[in-house]
């Protein structure tokens, strides 16, 4: 049987709203000291850099609809990161008085990961009154309730052993 040790080399790709990168920095720096790899937005890696979390800072499409191309490459980038990733972990927040907020974009990962059969963690429990609720409890998520030791035991419990020859 495979070790914890061994199953925290697994890769967490976070995924959430842009409103949750400063928080989700936080959480992939417990998720590294947990020992797993974390693929994170590249645009709260930009935020970090710049110690800029303003939004309005990185959303330029609002105000200038050729720059949806680059709404659309991030977008792709983190497709991929979805893709190659052994799980993804949702970052969801109140946001817009909705507790446990998942918009759109993260709605789409997360179909991606079900498709893809990957596992879909969800940090907080989501509201009745978020208007994909349905959708979101028909992809089958795993709600860890804040606890990031919870990836691990259910990421173990799904690891296939081979029995010894």
């Amino acid at each position: 049987m495979k070790n914890i040790k061994d199953l925290r080399k697994k890769v967490i790709t976070i995924c959430c709203s842009a409103a949750f990168f400063k928080d989700a920095i936080e959480i992939g720096k417990e998720l590294k000291k947990l020992g797993f790899k974390v693929k994170m937005p590249k645009t709260a890696l930009i935020m970090k850099r710049a110690d800029d979390f303003d939004v309005s800072h990185y959303k330029t499409w609002f105000d200038n609809r050729d720059d949806y191309k680059l709404k659309r490459d991030l977008m792709k980038g983190h497709f991929r990161k979805v893709i190659e990733a052994d799980a993804m972990l949702v970052l969801n927040y109140k946001k817009n008085k909705i507790p446990g907020y998942i918009g759109g974009n993260v709605l789409m990962e997360a179909a991606l990961a079900f498709h893809y059969k990957k596992p879909i963690f969800i940090y907080n429990e989501i509201s009745d009154r978020l208007n994909v609720a349905e959708e979101v409890y028909g992809l089958n998520p795993i709600f860890i309730n804040k606890d990031l030791n919870l990836i691990a035991e259910k990421l173990n419990s799904r690891i296939k052993t081979k029995k010894p020859s």
